[in-house]
């Protein structure tokens, strides 16, 4: 009799795993639309970073965009409002949006230089926000303002020909 119940019950042990729901692992995919950006250092700039997010056809249902993370190197900043004010709140299988992702800022004096970034998009099939679904990476190049370049440009030749009057004056 005990021999019954212990291999009844390793049975119905055997058969409840067996009939659940096994654990669907949503995934989506996100990509940028152009990754490295290029901004002016000395006047200080801003640079949008488009991207679009996707859902494979073969999800099992509703992934939920539910927050951010982000990471980017001083001193620049970045803004994350079109991440909250412009991506759906979740997508359904086989589903995509493209907009405004985020927004990095170059402040003012911005040394000539290469910083990097990285943007992560949380949440999951249950709605909950701890779940890291996407992780792209970015790149802003620093460069003069245009305009700078043409003034030091054109003050060369002409510092260049006042020294030669003051020397020609001297003689």
């Amino acid at each position: 009799m005990k021999r019954t119940v212990f291999t009844l019950g390793l049975f119905v042990l055997a058969a409840g795993s067996l009939l659940s729901v096994p654990a669907y692992a949503d995934t989506i995919t996100l990509t940028l639309t152009n990754p490295v950006q290029v901004g002016s250092g000395s006047l200080g700039s801003s640079l949008d970073f488009d991207a679009t997010v996707s859902a494979p056809g073969k999800n099992s249902g509703d992934v939920f965009l539910n927050s951010d993370s982000f990471n980017v190197d001083a001193p620049l900043t970045l803004d994350d409002d079109g991440f909250f004010f412009g991506f759906p709140l979740s997508l359904s299988p086989g589903q995509s949006f493209t907009g405004l992702l985020f927004t990095v800022f170059l402040p003012t004096n911005t040394p000539n230089a290469i910083f990097n970034g990285s943007f992560s998009i949380l949440g999951g099939a249950d709605g909950s926000a701890a779940n890291d679904l996407a992780d792209v990476t970015f790149q802003v190049n620093t460069v003069p303002e245009t305009t700078t370049i043409l003034m030091l440009g054109t003050g060369l030749p002409g510092l260049v020909a006042m020294i030669r009057r003051k020397r020609g004056a001297t003689s």
